[in-house]
């Protein structure tokens, strides 16, 4: 959600700036803009189009500059309009302008602050936060652009990042983290800022991962960094190489599909070649950890949180721990009792979820101290903040309806769940055993099941012209449907529904008619004959049902029954397997629809504001 790229250099940055934020259209947005200083003024173009269109702008504005900082933005306060996009500049009364800003993240004392500034003289253009934090800055500037972005600071109460330069300080870019991310890229004789490592691939590989509370002072040959108190403080650099080639399509149509087909190779490298289940996969005292807890609290939003749901029955049933899942953004707003032997989980694949980190930082101030994340990005603020990590190996999601960050969470919590059951002592050497050898077969199983798209495009075809479909699952597939009406209403705009099918009669079975199709998840369990005379209800009221079944379920297509037989069935993995069918349904349907699939409508990638 919104993108940040800032640059001061001995070249024209407009290039860098441009491909940064090309690099971040996958996290959605509305408006796009980049300023920079050239010929002793403040320069800017801004879009309500996409980055393209903004880079015709540049051009034919012939907008060239050393020192500059681009946006993408999801509009929050404001409607997504040429006034309310970013950059946003600011002049002693509104005069020449003098500081430009951009920003990403929320400023909660934005209206306090607005009247302030009016009534010192200073004129608002746009109904954003943002022009609030650029006319502070402003306000408070005194010759010294970093020291008047740390007395801002201050100021301001929110999640927020920021990056602004000053007219009067041309070679200096300053940028501010408090709750969302923010990285400086290091170069020679230059220096870049980014929400993002992947805005700045193929300009630097080394990166700072700026703390909660850093102000950076970024100037052409040095990097300056202070902490929430004011102190300097050193941050260590890292070298990040993981992004070349993650936004190339190749045969794909969208990044979506690419990512859907990247699966197996995905959990692969997620399982990394594991030999035998051991506690320390998830970091060095994680034996310790995992003796002491007695139950588990799991913490996510979206996607994550139907992962979060469906390891609940995986731990429940193999470790016999007791397992409650919170969505991350309810959690820390109501009262809850706390265990102090919990081992609280949070899931992300950005690692930045913003509503998630602070359900954590709320659980931790609530004395649970035993933290694990299960996170896509190793540097993120999540694995920062957790003792305990497991990074799943998904490599950069573009599409931001999430497909391979979602199977490789699962994949990482059967790990949680076995090393928990084998720290208990309810994980036998023949269990243990059977796991990893099921977990191995994991990718082919899914290459399999990817062999079934030809399939589900014809059904995709059926589905493109409804308005509204049912998902049905019963047990540890219940949360699976619900990930499968997500996807759907994501990025087709079709209205989707999951319910646990035993649920139909207790209200859902009013909107079954022939109109509404009823996808339905049908592993070979203990709970297949209840699931068989809920799909029964279905039919005898005109239903219309699209049936994902397991081999030897003996459900066979019929008038109003639509099957597609899964390869193989696989136990308490089948959860992940079935997600699969679920994503090419909804992708398909998608492209018949002509909706834009790796960009849909009023969503974003990583939702950095709560």
């Amino acid at each position: 959600m919104c993108g940040i790229v800032g640059a001061v250099a001995q070249r024209d940055v407009v290039p860098v700036l441009l491909e940064g934020l090309k690099r971040l259209e996958y996290r959605g947005y509305d408006s796009c803009g980049v300023a920079v200083y050239a010929d002793g003024a403040l320069r800017r173009a801004r879009s309500t189009q996409r980055v393209a269109e903004l880079e015709r702008e540049v051009q034919n504005d012939h907008l060239a500059g050393f020192t500059g900082i681009a946006h993408t933005r999801w509009a929050t306060h404001g409607a997504p309009t040429a006034n309310n996009a970013h950059p946003h500049f600011s002049g002693p009364n509104h005069g020449q302008p003098r500081i430009a800003l951009v920003h990403n993240g929320i400023i909660e004392n934005y209206e306090d602050l607005r009247s302030e500034l009016q009534a010192a003289g200073y004129v608002f253009e746009s109904q954003t936060d943002t022009e609030v934090i650029a006319h502070l800055v402003d306000h408070l500037y005194a010759g010294d652009l970093f020291e008047a972005v740390q007395q801002a600071k201050r100021r301001l109460r929110g999640a927020y990042a920021i990056a602004v330069f000053c007219r009067d300080e041309p070679h200096r870019v300053v940028g501010a983290r408090q709750g969302s991310p923010l990285v400086v890229g290091l170069g020679r004789d230059e220096n870049f800022l980014a929400s993002d490592a992947l805005a700045l691939a193929g300009t630097t590989d080394r990166f700072i991962y700026l703390e909660d509370g850093d102000v950076v002072d970024l100037q052409l040959a040095r990097v300056w960094v202070v902490d929430d108190t004011g102190r300097p403080v050193e941050r260590e650099s890292h070298i990040v190489h993981a992004y070349s080639g993650a936004a190339e399509l190749g045969p794909y149509r969208h990044h979506m599909q690419k990512e859907i087909f990247e699966q197996p190779r995905a959990v692969a490298d997620t399982l990394l070649d594991i030999e035998s289940i051991t506690p320390e996969l998830f970091g060095d005292a994680a034996y310790k950890v995992f003796n002491e807890i007695d139950n588990v609290l799991i913490l996510a939003c979206g996607t994550s949180y139907y992962a979060g749901l469906t390891a609940r029955y995986w731990i429940e049933s193999v470790a016999k721990i007791p397992v409650n899942v919170e969505i991350a953004s309810e959690y820390r707003y109501r009262d809850s009792v706390p265990n102090p032997r919990t081992l609280v989980v949070t899931i992300s694949q950005s690692g930045e979820t913003a509503d998630t980190l602070a359900a954590l930082k709320h659980a931790r101030s609530l004395g649970m101290a035993h933290t694990l994340t299960i996170c896509n990005v190793a540097t993120s603020a999540m694995v920062r903040e957790c003792k305990l990590h497991y990074i799943t190996r998904a490599g950069v999601e573009i599409g931001v309806a999430s497909t391979k960050a979602f199977t490789t969470q699962l994949t990482a919590l059967f790990l949680l769940t076995l090393a928990l059951a084998q720290v208990k002592g309810r994980l036998t050497e023949k269990a243990e055993a059977e796991s990893l050898k099921a977990l191995r077969h994991l990718p082919v199983a899914i290459s399999a099941v990817l062999a079934l798209e030809p399939q589900i495009i014809a059904w995709a075809d059926r589905f493109a012209s409804k308005e509204n479909a049912l998902f049905l699952g019963r047990g540890m597939h219940y949360p699976i449907a619900l990930e499968g009406a997500l996807k759907l209403k994501e990025i087709s705009y079709i209205h989707a529904e999951a319910y646990p099918a035993g649920e139909l009669k207790h209200g859902p079975l009013a909107l079954v008619t022939e109109h509404m199709p009823v996808v339905t998840i049908a592993p070979r369990d203990e709970l297949l004959e209840k699931l068989k005379s809920n799909m029964q209800e279905v039919q005898a009221r005109g239903g219309e049902l699209y049936v994902f079944a397991d081999a030897d379920t003996k459900i066979v297509a019929a008038e109003g029954m639509h099957v597609i037989r899964m390869p193989e069935h696989y136990g308490r993995l089948s959860p992940i397997l079935h997600t699969v069918p679920l994503q090419l349904l909804a992708y398909h349907t998608a492209c018949v629809r002509g909706t834009d699939v790796d960009k849909p409508r009023n969503l974003a990638k990583s939702v950095t504001v709560e």
